[in-house]
């Protein structure tokens, strides 16, 4: 927001009375959301002038310092009196019903002495299980103003380096243990499968739940549930395969014990998905003869790149539905992902994305997803454009658009 250099008034004489009427009433409000150093004059006009609306739903409201107040529908200054915050990301949340159409404070927190944030997610069941709230920002949604797949598989990966870092074991790696980083480890995902019972709209919030186990002597099992934050609906199950990686020599390794101990404290025999509704199937491999549609030229970004200098897992995503038919991306929404990681990719490589309608689950009685009651399945691979070594293989389950946003039984 703009702010004037003159010392001259901004409101009309009749305006002017009414704010400094209002002080009283605002200063107590102004103390709990503004940082100190901001000053207080500055602080009671912007709240008195959201008491005012003379700011419209959704305004923003730029105080220094790094303090950032959003006020959703500030017709109701009641909204300012909200408690029992609630952790969003970041972000802090007045503890109040949220719906599409219900005015929203929120307030992201000063960072503390070390710089960062006060808090991100927090520890329940004795710490065995993470848990982090979300909002689902616009810029998060597709056309039809729902979350993406990548925008779920990014929460879920976020969440889980959090649990990493508020657990105390984080080193210098992206999510490795201080135990992993002495030995110049991380961690790589193997295979992960998503499924989706219902998508978020742009502005719904949810509640992930992530937590780990072993996943024989070798590999680690991580799983993740969704929750409507209203509702404490279960909207989408993940379950995942991670394996360790020398970072150096880019070759798998065991677990070693010192890392094995940091990590069992944490472990909990709980799964996310029903072993009968698991996609535990092999993925079989496409081809130039088996394949539908093959999509070539894709190209990793300097962005598409993360801490570990590889592509970032959740960026295969995007690459796999460059071959999906368009009337598919539009009719159906993706309720099933199934990724076997086999290669790492890097900046310099170029990648062909195909794809092959393999199944109509809902009708094969031979095939263990039926479960799931999908009504298209594809297959995919991801390879180097070069000389077809494979990078990924996928298979997705859709279902259409009608028949998936019914509510559930």
């Amino acid at each position: 927001m703009h702010q004037s250099n003159s010392n001259a008034p901004i409101f009309s004489p009749n305006v002017h009375h009414f704010l400094t009427a209002s002080m009283a009433k605002t200063s107590n409000v102004i103390t709990s959301l503004f940082p100190a150093a901001l000053f207080k004059e500055e602080a009671v006009k912007n709240a008195a002038m959201a008491k005012l609306s003379f700011y419209s739903s959704w305004n923003l409201i730029k105080p220094k310092h790094n303090c950032l107040l959003l006020i959703a529908n500030a017709k109701n200054p009641r909204n300012l009196d909200m408690v029992n915050e609630k952790n969003l990301s970041g972000i802090s949340v007045g503890e109040a019903p949220f719906t599409k159409n219900t005015g929203l404070l929120i307030k992201e927190k000063a960072p503390d002495k070390q710089g960062q944030a006060t808090s991100i997610g927090r520890f329940v069941e004795d710490r065995h299980v993470y848990r982090q709230t979300f909002i689902i920002r616009s810029y998060e949604t597709g056309p039809d103003k729902i979350a993406t797949m990548e925008t779920l598989m990014n929460l879920l990966q976020e969440t889980a380096l959090n649990q990493v870092r508020s657990s105390g074991l984080a080193g210098n790696g992206f999510g490795a243990t201080r135990e992993m980083s002495l030995r110049k480890l991380i961690w790589v995902v193997t295979r992960i499968n998503v499924q989706v019972e219902r998508y978020s709209y742009w502005g719904d919030v949810v509640e992930i739940d992530t937590w780990v186990d072993a996943a024989g002597k070798n590999a680690m099992r991580r799983d993740w549930i969704i929750r409507d934050y209203n509702t404490q609906e279960i909207i989408t199950r993940a379950t995942s395969t991670w394996v360790i990686m020398n970072h150096e020599t880019r070759r798998l390794t065991k677990i070693p014990k010192q890392v094995r101990q940091e990590l069992i404290p944490f472990y909990l025999n709980r799964i996310a998905i029903a072993e009968e509704k698991n996609d535990i199937q092999k993925i079989d491999k496409l081809n130039d003869e088996n394949a539908e549609r093959i999509r070539s030229g894709l190209e990793p970004r300097w962005s598409d790149i993360d801490a570990n200098q590889h592509v970032n897992n959740v960026k295969y995503i995007g690459w796999i539905l460059e071959s999906v038919p368009m009337d598919v991306l539009e009719d159906y929404n993706l309720t099933s992902m199934t990724l076997e990681y086999r290669r790492e990719c890097r900046q310099s490589d170029l990648l062909e994305s195909l794809t092959s309608l393999t199944a109509n689950v809902t009708e094969d009685l031979n095939n263990n997803s039926s479960n799931r009651k999908a009504d298209l399945e594809y297959t995919h691979l991801l390879r180097l454009q070069d000389d077809n070594i494979e990078i990924v293989r996928a298979r997705t389950e859709w279902q259409t658009k009608e028949k998936h946003n019914l509510p559930s039984e």
